[in-house]
This record gives C-alpha cells, sequence and structure tokens, in this order.
C-alpha cells in the first residue's frame, strides 16, 4: 500500500517547471519568478498543505489512479512479473481547525505486464507453475494528517512523514513506511505459500503539485503526480514457497476529479474484477488481502 493512502490519482498532472534561476547584477543578485518559496514552518499551517496535496482540505472524495509495475527480484535483475491497475477512493473531511481525515478503499487488478490485459492465470517464471490470480481489495482504514504528523487506523503500515520541500515550480511531499511481522501461514499446512517466518513490507510515497496550487489557501485539493514504490516479502497466491527474494513495485500515478478519469481500458477490468471499489457507500467490511487468500486459497 501506499502510504496507507496507500496505498492511491490521471485527471491532470502536476506542472513540472524549472528551477527558479538567479541573475546577479553589479548592484547584487536578483531572483526571477518561480523561484522555490519554504514550506510553512507552523505544523498547523504545513498539515494543511500536506492534506491540501495528498487528499483534501474539505469534505469530498478524491480518487488516485496508479499503474505499478511488480516484478520479482531474487538478488539478481529484476524480473517482470505484471502490471497491477491500483485504484483508491479516498472520502475527506475536514475533522478539526487542523486536522483532516481520509476513509480510504483501495484495490487492483493484475494486468500483463505494461498492459490492461487483465490476467486470471499466471505463469510463475521462477517456478514455471501457472497460478491463479488472486485480484487486490483492501480497506477502509483511516489516515489522519494534523499538526503532530500523520495517523492511521485500521491500516497494516504506519506512514513516516519525511521532509517536505518546495523544489523550483513544485512541492514535494514524501513518506515512509516499514513493516515486519510474523507469518500468518501455517509452513505444515501451506508449504507453497509460507515465504518464511517473518513477512516484510517497505513502503515509500512522493506527491508533487505545483507551488501555485500548494500555497494557495483558496485551492482545497491540489492537482498531484503520485508515485509509490514498495519491497515486500512474496504473496502467497505467488506459490514461491521459501524461494528467496521479494517483489518490487513501482507506480506512477495522479489525483482524479472523478471516477470517470480512469484510463477507459483500466476502468473496464476494475469494473468487472473488483466492482466494490465502485460502491463504497456499500462496503463497510474491512478486506485483508492475505487472510481472506488464506481463507479461500487458489491452489
Amino acid at each position: 500500500m501506499s502510504e496507507g493512502l496507500d496505498r492511491r490519482s490521471a485527471m491532470m498532472l502536476a506542472p513540472v517547471g524549472m528551477m527558479g534561476l538567479s541573475l546577479a547584477g553589479a548592484a547584487g543578485a536578483a531572483t526571477m519568478p518561480g523561484a522555490a518559496r519554504s514550506v510553512p514552518a507552523d505544523p498547523a499551517a504545513r498539515a494543511k498543505m500536506r492534506a491540501r496535496i495528498i487528499g483534501s482540505t474539505v469534505d469530498e472524495t478524491v480518487y488516485i489512479f496508479y499503474r505499478l509495475n511488480i516484478y520479482g527480484y531474487d538478488g539478481g535483475s529484476l524480473v517482470p512479473f505484471f502490471t497491477m491497475n491500483h485504484l483508491s477512493v479516498n472520502k475527506w473531511q475536514q475533522a478539526a481547525p487542523d486536522r483532516y481525515v481520509t476513509k480510504t478503499f483501495e484495490c487492483g487488478v493484475y494486468c500483463k505486464f505494461d498492459t490492461d490485459e487483465v490476467l486470471e492465470e499466471w505463469e510463475n517464471p521462477y517456478t514455471k507453475e501457472k497460478r491463479r490470480v488472486w485480484q487486490f481489495l483492501g480497506g477502509p482504514f483511516e489516515v489522519t494528517i494534523g499538526p503532530d504528523g500523520v495517523i492511521t487506523k485500521g491500516a497494516e503500515l504506519e506512514p513516516n512523514p519525511l521532509r517536505m520541500e518546495s523544489l523550483g515550480s513544485m512541492v514535494i511531499v514524501p513518506t515512509a513506511a516499514s513493516m515486519a511481522r510474523p507469518s500468518p501461514i501455517d509452513p505444515q499446512k501451506y508449504p507453497k505459500l509460507y515465504a518464511g517466518p517473518t513477512s516484510y513490507w517497505e513502503s515509500q510515497a512522493t506527491y508533487v503539485a505545483s507551488a501555485t496550487q500548494a500555497f494557495d489557501e483558496s485551492v482545497t485539493s491540489a492537482d498531484a503526480f503520485c508515485h509509490f514504490q514498495n519491497m515486500g516479502s512474496w504473496h502467497p497466491w505467488l506459490g514461491m514457497g521459501q524461494r528467496p527474494g521479494r517483489t518490487y513495485g513501482n507506480s506512477h500515478g495522479a489525483k482524479l476529479r472523478s471516477l470517470d478519469g480512469n484510463p477507459p481500458a483500466a476502468r473496464k477490468g476494475l469494473e468487472k474484477y473488483t466492482p466494490e471499489i465502485f460502491d463504497t457507500a456499500n462496503s463497510s467490511k474491512p478486506r485483508w488481502d492475505i487472510l481472506e487468500y488464506l481463507a479461500n486459497p487458489q491452489l
């Protein structure tokens, strides 16, 4: 997941501008328009900017669509596995003058690498075994952005905000999260699904918005480019057993103004294989991907 968000959007990509240039004259240096501005020093103002870029500062739903390219890594070169079309539905609200909360639902559909061709069966390039694909549904979980940082409830990862900074015409908001917990899989019952005694998950996310929107107090939700990368223990549906290695995922995406902003081919796959994401009003039951798979393993 993204920073729990998830684990989060491509109506408009944030404009990418040139760094502000400085011209030195006899009377001294003058800064050209577009030079970086400092992010707010006040924790409450900084939290509002973070919420504006990641999600929203008012009561509204923000969608984020990602293409997540997933690879296998066993110590050598990365081996392409598949691409996940990932969508998150983030229901934001201002919970207090300086606190912004989202209830997030997410899903992912596995496709042939770098395409929208949905996979129902996948041949493992390491084991050469054909495996039935287990599509992804997660959430809901809550994320709160406030002066004291980012706090999650009901999510597997607790994001750690990194330094938010203004660079040229952009404002960049990075986070990082890490998890290591005992594996929930019984190695005696499911030796092919068991990847070792500890399940690992690393995730880094970055959101980028134009400084014009990021510093504009009248903007409630800035258009933003969104990126996350992760590295985790083999998912049980891959059938890797205790083969050394992990999966590595690298994504690109953007915030959407509505579900209509989803790429048409990707939306078709999402509607067919994860229809729940389009009816979050009636989706209150928490979804736990691996636990649900173990309850009905696709062996």
